[in-house]
C-alpha cells in the first residue's frame, strides 16, 4: 500500500502559475521544513519555480520528532532486512508523491529538480532514474548511492545530476560522492561535483551557489 506523504510548499514569487517546481528531500531524522528554507535565497533567482518539502513516511526511531525514508541499522538497531524493506516502501511512496506534485502544480516532469541532503539525496539518486519520464536534474548534498549494483539493470532515465559534500564530513564519507559519480558516469549519466571545502554534514554557501546555478542551466531559467 503506497503512503500519502504530508508536505509544504512555497509558491512562486510571481503571480503567475509556476513553469517548474523544485522538490527537497530531507535527511534522516529531520522533516520538510528543514529543507524549505532554502527556498528563501532560491527563489529570488527563480521567481516562477514552487518549493515542496516532503515529510518522509515514517517517524525518526532514533529522533521521534522527525521522520526517516528508511531505518540506518548501525544507529537504530534495526535489521539490514528491515532497512531494504523500508527503502523499497519509500521509493513507491516518493514516486507517487512526485506524481502528484506534477498534477497539482499542472508540469511535466522535464520541470522538476530534485535536491536531496544525505538520506534525501539517497532516495533522489534511486527512484529518479527509475522513473517513466525524466525529470530536470538532481541536486544530490552529502549523499551515496543506494544499491549501485542493480543501476544499470533498473534505470529508465538519466537525468543530469549535480553532487556535492563537504571533505569534513564525518556522518557520510566525503569518498561517497566519488563513488557515486564513478557508477553513474558509468550508466551514462552526465554528473558535476562540488568539493565544499571544510564543509562538515551540511550545507555551504558555496554549494548551494553551485546548486543554483546548476538548477538554472536545466531549468534553462535566464536573468
Amino acid at each position: 500500500m503506497t503512503r500519502e506523504l504530508t508536505d509544504s510548499r512555497r509558491a512562486p514569487l510571481s503571480e503567475e502559475e509556476p513553469t517548474s517546481v523544485v522538490v527537497f528531500l530531507h535527511g534522516y531524522g529531520a522533516d520538510g521544513a528543514d529543507l524549505l528554507g532554502l527556498a528563501e535565497p532560491l527563489a529570488p533567482h527563480m521567481p516562477n519555480t514552487a518549493f515542496r518539502a516532503p515529510n518522509a513516511p515514517e517517524r525518526c526511531t532514533a529522533s521521534p520528532t522527525g521522520y526517516q525514508w528508511f531505518p540506518i541499522p548501525w544507529i537504530d538497531g534495526s535489521s539490514e532486512a528491515e532497512a531494504a524493506t523500508a527503502m523499497t516502501q519509500a521509493a513507491h511512496d516518493l514516486t507517487a508523491y512526485l506524481d502528484r506534485v506534477l498534477t497539482e502544480e499542472n508540469l511535466t516532469a522535464d520541470r522538476m529538480i530534485l535536491v536531496g541532503f544525505s538520506q534525501g539525496t539517497m532516495m533522489s539518486l534511486h527512484v529518479a532514474p527509475r522513473r517513466d519520464h525524466q525529470i530536470a536534474g538532481i541536486v544530490g548534498f552529502s549523499g551515496r548511492l543506494l544499491s549501485p549494483d542493480t543501476l544499470e539493470a533498473d534505470l529508465k532515465v538519466k537525468p543530469p545530476v549535480l553532487l556535492l559534500h563537504g571533505d569534513a564530513d564525518d556522518v557520510v564519507p566525503f569518498a561517497s560522492m566519488a563513488e557515486a559519480e564513478t557508477t553513474l558516469k558509468a550508466a551514462g549519466f552526465d554528473v558535476w561535483t562540488h568539493v565544499m571545502p571544510g564543509t562538515p554534514h551540511g550545507i555551504a554557501p558555496d554549494g548551494l551557489q553551485e546548486a543554483l546555478g546548476f538548477m538554472s542551466a536545466q531549468l534553462r531559467i535566464t536573468g
